[in-house]
């Protein structure tokens, strides 16, 4: 058996991971609601949710967040949802992600790490109340 996908099979999950950068919330919510894995993950490791966070759309964090997205998982630099949110200079994002219980502490760099490396202090204090 093969592990390759079919060109069709590929074409969807590009879509969704799109529908993710785009903060489509309605209608990913909806294909995850029939069955699409929350935690679809592409080539470079990043998740459904770490794309919604490096694209600042905080609605779609929180769909994904409420039907069980896991918001420790690292894409293959190490980097978290929450790490990605904090870069992107997005509170809302940041708190939804905190607020669901995401360790500021996590993935390498850590969102602590990238606030600090960046100078954002305002999100920083979002990390460290």
């Amino acid at each position: 058996m093969s592990d390759e996908l079919d060109a069709e099979t590929l074409e969807f999950a590009h879509r969704m991971f799109d529908l993710a950068r785009d903060g489509a919330t309605a209608e990913l919510a909806g294909y995850v609601d029939a069955g699409l894995p929350v935690n679809l993950t592409n080539h470079k490791g990043d998740t459904l949710l770490i794309l919604a966070a490096y694209h600042a759309h905080p609605e779609t964090v929180r769909a994904l967040l409420q039907r069980g997205a896991d918001h420790g998982r690292a894409n293959d630099r190490g980097q978290t949802a929450l790490a990605a949110a904090v870069f992107r200079k997005n509170a809302e994002a940041v708190r939804a992600l905190l607020d669901a219980g995401a360790d500021p502490d996590g993935g390498d760099p850590s969102a602590v790490a990238t606030a600090e490396f960046f100078d954002l202090p305002e999100m920083l204090a979002l990390l460290r109340p």
